[in-house]
């Protein structure tokens, strides 16, 4: 397995123990893929849920521009909904992982296939 394949596994363990689902790991796999190299890199790779300018980004980038969703409350809201999911104690909030849980919140799984 690569590097890749180990942090998709990760991610699956985070969506199971820690959000209580059981991942779609080919949806996973692509929504990994779709964040290009920053799943490498320590900082890139997570998301910072106690900054607003991090959820703004999250927000713009990918609801707004990759799931091509019009700007409202209801999007900050998942986003919101999505950390508490994860648990605002963890410190490490997988980019990857977030995204995942924003795709399904919005049945935007199309986007993947």
């Amino acid at each position: 397995m690569g590097k890749r394949d180990d942090l998709i596994a990760k991610y699956a363990d985070d969506l199971t123990k820690k959000c209580g689902m059981t991942p779609d790991m080919d949806l996973l796999t692509k929504v990994t893929i779709g964040c290009g190299p920053a799943i490498y890199n320590d900082d890139a790779s997570t998301v910072a849920a106690t900054q607003p300018d991090e959820l703004e980004t999250v927000k713009n980038n990918f609801l707004i521009k990759k799931l091509g969703l019009a700007d409202g409350p209801e999007l900050m809201k998942a986003i919101d909904s999505v950390i508490e999911t994860y648990g605002r104690s963890e410190r490490n909030k997988y980019r990857a992982v977030v995204y995942y849980m924003l795709t399904k919140h919005f049945g935007k799984e199309s986007q993947y296939r």
